[in-house]
């Protein structure tokens, strides 16, 4: 038998961009990401205990993302309007993804500047009939 290896939280992701400085705007400004700090060639921000590093792709060609960033909120539909109001285009605007038996989850999607996916996802809960 191999011994447990108890992997922890996700910790850091990176994300890939053509324009450093753009990113951090965009990360910054539009969605209001507390940024961390920037060395040379990445930026850090931090999402609630998770880093989001962003830098540039050394050499080859850009191609954005296939992995979705899912950023959870308490409020689809309010989050949507605070960023549609800073100039966030949606590529799906807020609907009902699932209904279970406690809760309904809802998604919003949108990409980066450089077309890397990222989506809102918020959780609610469904009042139970007998309460």
């Amino acid at each position: 038998m191999s011994p447990e290896l108890p992997l922890g939280r996700i910790h850091q992701i990176a994300l890939h961009v053509t324009d450093l400085d753009r990113s951090i705007a965009w990360y910054r400004d539009v969605l209001g990401l507390p940024f961390l700090f920037q060395a040379p060639n990445v930026a850090f921000f931090d999402c609630d205990g998770t880093r989001l590093m962003v830098s540039p792709l050394g050499s080859g060609a850009f191609r954005p993302s296939s992995s979705v960033l899912y950023f959870g909120v308490a409020d689809i539909h309010d989050a949507a309007r605070i960023l549609g109001g800073r100039g966030l285009a949606f590529r799906q605007e807020p609907h009902l993804v699932a209904r279970l038996p406690d809760r309904e989850v809802w998604l919003a999607e949108f990409a980066d500047p450089d077309g890397n996916p990222l989506a809102l996802m918020s959780e609610r809960p469904v009042p139970r009939p007998d309460a």
